[in-house]
């Protein structure tokens, strides 16, 4: 290569590399989001509804850490996709790797919740953005301003009039957030297929363990009711004090103290440890922690939790059945991961 072949390539390499960056494109039009049959209906917020503009830039900024004052943590630093958007931490680690009070719980189906957090205080999943966003222990956001590396973003700040027609500020990061999360739908299980569908045969031992979930010697389904299996209710399950107030944190009433909404047991699988504070660490314990009725009996305990007498067939059986509520291809899907890893 002569010498101005050369100089013109190196040229045109620099031109390349001071180029803007590419422009996202995406679809501003409306559209529902995809959930089986036997699902309850999602009741969406008429100023946020959902379309894939608004989708794209809550799944930018859920994996951008320069949400956090240190520019380290995201969203997805405790919401691991593979972990069923948990982390696998007791309680999840935040600024400054300080410990946080819970444990971080799964993501999927949020679109069906009627309120948010383990007490039940937060109404919107616009308004629970908020809460990691800026509190102190976990991403310590600044409530008077967001930083500059992601204002001065031009992807970012296109994608924001795209979705809002307004420059990126927290009402925006809020709402998008809250639309992506809501498409975070995992229906896709053994359970599913072999109760619903009836598409492919129930495993027996499983099966036992479904009869005997529902069963009037364990009551599971009362509290953990199908297809969400949750009832988004709160309870005093037994749990050993870690002061920890629960749901008189929301209500300000002492017999709501030790109170914990009713978790999710979609992909329990994959999200140990156990209980609002990781105090659990395998589903062999849950079960031990059920059968032996709690862990002290507090006075406002739910009387329904008590020693429960399991044989260890019984308790075979109902790990199984737990296993069957894991959705493989949810916890696989490319479009929840950072959009550089999708293929």
């Amino acid at each position: 290569m002569d010498t101005v072949k050369i100089i013109a390539f190196l040229f045109s390499f620099f031109l390349a590399g001071c180029q803007e960056p590419a422009m996202q494109s995406c679809d501003q039009k409306n559209f529902r989001y995809r959930f089986p049959k036997h699902f309850p209906q999602v009741v969406l917020p008429e100023d946020n509804l959902p379309n894939d503009c608004r989708i794209l830039l809550g799944r930018k900024l859920f994996y951008d850490t320069r949400l956090s004052q240190d520019q380290i943590l995201s969203c997805g630093s405790c919401h691991n996709l593979n972990m069923a958007f948990t982390d696998g931490e007791k309680t999840s680690k935040g600024f400054h790797q300080n410990s946080t009070q819970r444990n971080a719980p799964t993501l999927f189906n949020l679109a069906f919740a009627p309120y948010y957090l383990s007490e039940g205080g937060v109404k919107t999943l616009e308004l629970q953005a908020l809460a990691p966003l800026l509190d102190s222990l976990e991403m310590k956001g600044n409530p008077k301003g967001i930083s500059p590396l992601l204002l001065n973003d031009p992807i970012i700040q296109e994608l924001s009039q795209k979705a809002y027609g307004r420059p990126l500020d927290y009402y925006v990061i809020t709402r998008a957030l809250a639309c992506f999360q809501r498409s975070m739908i995992s229906a896709d299980t053994h359970f599913d297929h072999a109760y619903y569908y009836k598409d492919q045969p129930w495993d027996s031992a499983a099966f036992r363990g479904w009869q005997l979930f529902q069963s009037n010697k364990l009551h599971c389904s009362e509290c953990h009711k199908p297809p969400l299996f949750t009832d988004y209710n709160f309870y005093n399950i037994g749990l050993k004090n870690n002061n920890d107030l629960g749901k008189e944190r929301e209500s300000y009433n002492i017999q709501d103290r030790g109170k914990f909404k009713t978790p999710t047991l979609r992909n329990i699988e994959l999200t140990p440890p156990y209980m609002h504070d990781g105090s659990v660490a395998t589903l062999e314990e849950v079960i031990e922690f059920y059968n032996q009725g709690g862990h002290n009996h507090p006075e406002n305990q739910d009387p329904r939790i008590k020693p429960l007498h399991l044989t260890a067939q019984e308790k075979s059986d109902l790990i199984l059945f737990l296993e069957s509520l894991t959705d493989w291809n949810a916890v696989q899907y490319e479009r929840f991961l950072p959009l550089e890893q999708q293929q």
